[in-house]
C-alpha cells in the first residue's frame, strides 16, 4: 500500500516527459494486462508462492495505471491554444480571479467570450493578461481590454520548467499584457458554474480588500495573502527577504497553513466541550472535534480560491480527520498514501509539479519522523518547574528535528527545480513556526471569519504583530552572510534517484532503508556538467553569454526573467543591475561584441531582419550571429558562421551552445518537448 502511490506517481510523471504522444491502445491495454496478470499473481501468493512477483506486479499495474491518469486527464482539460506570433487582439470576456502576479505586474484569469480575429472554436478556454497595478477589475466584471496576446510560454531554456504544461492542465490558452485600461462590457450571463466560480472569488477579493485596508498594505499583503491567496499587495523587497530566508512557504497557502487552520479549529472544539461536564460525558468530543476540522478546511479552501498547493493540502487533512470519525489513527504512512493516491487520480499532472514533489516528501519524511519518535514516559506528580522544562526542551527538541527533516525531504526538489539554498532556512523556521502556529494564523483565521461582520480587527490587529515579528525576523537572516546559494540543477535523472531514495528512507522497514541515504543525496552530490557558453531566448530577442562562472546579459533590461532562470540552473551568478555590459556594444537594435567579450556573438532583436550587407559586417564581427527577424541570403562572409534567425527559434524554441573545440553544438529545447498536446509546434 505504501509503495502504490509511489509507483502510480512515477507512471503520471513518465507520462508528462514522454517525447511523443502514446495511444489509448497502448495505454489502456499495458494497465489491463498488468491488473489482470496481478489478479492472478495475487491469488497464486495467497497459496504460499510467488508474493515477490505479485508485488511487482501491482506495482507495475500501478505505474501504467498513473500513467493512463495522466492520458485521461490531458484528455480532459483539452482546450484550444492560441497560434502564431505574439499580436494585439481585443478580448471580450469576465474576469474569473486575480491570479499571483508575475513580472510584470497583477494578473488577471479572464474567461473569453469574445477575442477579436478569432473564430468561437479557436478561441482559448482561459486567458492571462497582466495589468497595471491601478487597473485591476474585480472578478465576476465583465469587461473588454485590448492586450499583446500570445500562446503561452515554452521553456526558457532546454530542459527548464514547462510553463505551457502548465497552461494546458489549467485551461489557459493564451497570454499577454493589457494596452490601455480596461472598460465595462455588456455580455450575456455566464454558464452557472463560471457564475458561481466567479461569485467566489469576488468574496475572496473583497475580504483581501478589506483585510489590506484595515491592516495597512505592508502587512496587510501578506495577511491577504494567506488567507485569500492574493499576492497582488506583496512588495518584492517581501518576496525577496522570504525566499532569502527560506520562509517563501509560508507565503502561498499550502499543507502548513491548512494544518494550523484545521488544527486550530480540532482542538478548539475538543477543549470547548472538555470544559463543558455535561457536553464531556455525552458528546463524543473527539469526533465532533474532528468534523469541526472538516468544516474549517473546506472554509478555508474555498475561501483560498482552491489553488492546487491547496487542494492537496485538503485532501490530506480529510484522510486524517476522516481517520478519526472511523476511529482509526489519523496519521499514519498508510493515511498519507491514501490521500496521495486521491491526490494523483484527480489531478495525475501534479507528479510532474514541483510543489507536488516537495510536500508529499516532507509530509512523508513528517509522518516517518513521527512514528519513529520515542514516546515521552508521562511523571506523575513532577514539579511544574520541571514539568515546564520538559516540555520546552521536548518542544524545542521536536521542532529541530521536524525543520531538519523536513528540509532535507525538500532539499533535492528545492535545489533541481528552483536552485536556491536558503542557508538559514532552519533557525529561520523554527523562528518562525511558533508566530505561525499561535499567533499569525490562529488569529487572521479567527478575524477572517469576524470581518465580514466589521468585528475582525482586534483579531488582525494581533496577527499584525506576529506578520510583523515574522519579517523582522526574515529581514534579518535575510541581510546575514550568505543567506542564499545558487545551485546548478542535475542531470534530470538525479531528482528520481532522490525521490526514490527518500522514499526507502520514509517507508521501508528495518536497516535496508538506510541504502536510500546516498540516493537522496543524488541531485547534491553528482558532478555537474560544464555549464553552456551561450543562452538564447526562445524567440531569439535576447541572449547572455558565460564568464566564468557569472552570466552576461546583453539585454538585461529585456526577457531578465528567462536570464535570470537559464543562469541559475547552470549555477552562473546573474547581475542585479540592468546597466548593459561593457563587453558589449549595444544600440537600439543590435549588440556587437567588443574585443574583450567572453564570446564573439552579435545579437539583433529587431523583428526586421538587417539586409545582406548589414548581415555581412556582422559577420565580420562574430562568430555567432543572432537574429530575431528571417535572415536573408546569406552572404559569402556568413558561411563559417553559425547564424540562427526566426525559422530556427520557431522551430527549436530556446537555445544553448556549447564550445567544443573548435566548432559550435547546439542544445535546442523543442526537441526535448517533443511532439505534446500543449508544446505547439513539432521539435526537429
Amino acid at each position: 500500500m505504501l509503495w502504490s502511490p509511489v509507483a502510480f506517481g512515477l507512471g503520471a510523471a513518465g507520462y508528462l516527459e514522454l517525447k511523443a504522444e502514446p495511444s489509448w491502445a497502448l495505454l489502456v491495454g499495458l494497465a489491463a494486462g498488468l491488473a489482470i496478470l496481478a489478479s492472478l499473481a495475487g491469488r497464486r501468493s495467497t497459496q504460499g508462492s510467488g508474493a515477490g512477483l505479485s508485488v511487482f506486479l501491482v506495482l507495475a499495474a500501478f505505474l501504467a495505471a498513473g500513467a493512463l491518469a495522466g492520458k485521461v486527464r490531458s484528455h480532459a482539460v483539452a482546450a484550444p491554444i492560441l497560434a502564431g506570433e505574439r499580436t494585439v487582439m481585443t478580448i471580450d470576456g469576465f474576469v474569473v480571479d486575480v491570479v499571483s502576479p508575475g513580472a510584470g505586474g497583477p494578473r488577471l484569469l479572464i474567461a473569453p467570450v469574445q477575442i477579436s480575429r478569432l473564430a468561437p472554436e479557436d478561441t482559448p478556454k482561459r486567458v492571462r493578461v497582466t495589468v497595471e497595478a491601478d487597473d485591476i477589475p474585480a472578478p465576476g466584471q465583465a469587461v473588454r481590454l485590448r492586450a499583446m496576446l500570445g500562446p503561452p510560454p515554452p521553456p526558457a531554456a532546454p530542459g527548464a520548467y514547462d510553463f505551457a504544461r502548465d497552461a494546458w492542465f489549467h485551461g489557459v490558452g493564451a497570454v499577454g499584457f493589457a494596452i490601455g485600461e480596461s472598460a465595462p462590457a455588456t455580455l450575456d450571463p455566464p454558464p452557472w458554474r463560471l457564475r458561481a466560480a466567479m461569485a467566489v472569488n469576488a468574496f475572496r477579493w473583497r475580504l483581501a480588500s478589506r483585510i489590506v485596508d484595515d491592516m495597512g498594505v505592508e502587512r496587510g499583503g501578506i495577511a491577504a495573502a494567506m488567507v485569500t491567496g492574493h499576492e497582488a499587495w506583496i512588495t518584492q523587497e517581501q518576496t525577496d527577504a522570504m525566499r532569502a530566508s527560506g520562509l517563501a512557504h509560508i507565503l502561498s497557502i499550502s499543507g502548513l497553513h491548512m494544518a494550523i487552520v484545521g488544527g486550530f479549529a480540532f482542538g478548539l472544539v475538543r477543549l470547548l466541550i472538555a470544559a463543558w461536564p455535561w457536553a464531556a460525558l455525552r458528546v463524543p468530543g473527539k469526533k465532533v472535534a474532528a468534523l469541526a476540522g472538516l468544516a474549517a478546511i473546506g472554509t478555508y479552501l474555498v475561501i483560498s480560491g482552491a489553488p492546487p498547493p491547496a487542494l492537496r493540502a485538503a485532501i490530506t487533512a480529510t484522510v486524517a480527520f476522516a481517520a478519526i470519525l472511523f476511529d482509526r489513527q489519523a496519521i499514519t504512512l498508510h493515511g498519507l498514501a491514501v490521500a496521495a493516491l486521491i491526490i494523483l487520480a484527480v489531478q495525475p499532472e501534479s507528479a510532474g509539479a514541483p510543489g507536488f514533489q516537495m510536500s508529499f516528501a516532507a509530509t512523508a519524511a513528517l509522518v516517518a519522523l513521527a512514528e519513529a519518535w520515542p514516546r515521552p514516559v508521562r511523571e506523575i506528580s513532577v514539579p511544574w518547574p520541571i514539568r515546564t522544562f520538559q516540555a520546552v526542551s521536548g518542544w524545542l527538541a521536536v521542532s529541530i528535528g521536524a525543520s531538519f527533516v523536513a528540509g532535507m525531504a525538500t532539499g533535492p526538489f528545492a535545489m533541481q527545480h528552483f536552485n536556491r539554498v536558503a542557508v538559514w532556512g532552519l533557525p529561520a523556521n523554527l523562528a518562525v513556526a511558533p508566530l505561525s502556529s499561535f499567533v499569525i494564523m490562529p488569529f487572521l483565521a479567527i478575524g477572517a471569519a469576524l470581518e465580514p461582520f466589521g468585528l475582525g480587527g482586534p483579531f488582525l490587529t494581533v496577527a499584525g504583530w506576529g506578520i510583523g515579528a515574522m519579517m523582522w525576523i526574515a529581514d534579518g537572516f535575510a541581510g546575514a552572510g550568505g543567506a542564499q546559494r545558487v545551485v546548478a540543477s542535475g542531470p534530470p535523472f538525479t531528482l528520481a534517484l532522490a525521490f526514490v531514495g527518500l522514499m526507502l528512507l520514509c517507508l521501508w522497514r528495518g536497516r535496508l532503508r538506510w541504502l536510500g541515504a546516498p540516493l537522496a543525496l543524488a541531485v547534491a552530490l553528482w558532478p555537474r556538467p560544464a555549464p553552456p557558453d551561450v543562452w538564447i531566448a526562445p524567440d531569439g530577442a535576447t541572449a547572455a553569454v558565460r564568464q566564468g562562472r557569472a552570466a552576461v546579459l546583453l539585454r538585461p533590461d529585456a526577457r531578465r526573467f528567462g536570464a535570470e532562470l537559464w543562469g541559475r540552473r547552470r549555477g552562473l551568478a546573474v547581475p542585479e543591475s540592468a546597466a548593459p555590459s561593457p563587453l558589449y556594444a549595444c544600440g537600439r537594435r543590435s549588440c556587437a561584441p567588443t574585443a574583450e567579450a567572453p564570446v564573439a556573438l552579435a545579437l539583433s532583436w529587431s523583428k526586421t531582419a538587417p539586409d545582406a550587407a548589414d548581415l555581412a559586417a556582422m559577420c565580420a564581427q562574430a562568430e555567432i550571429v543572432v537574429l530575431r527577424g528571417a535572415a536573408p541570403p546569406v552572404p559569402p562572409a556568413c558561411r563559417d558562421r553559425v547564424v540562427l534567425d526566426a525559422d530556427d527559434f520557431a522551430v527549436g524554441g530556446a537555445a544553448e551552445l556549447y564550445r567544443r573545440g573548435g566548432e559550435w553544438w547546439i542544445v535546442w529545447a523543442q526537441p526535448l518537448r517533443g511532439v505534446r498536446p500543449w508544446t505547439g509546434v513539432p521539435g526537429r
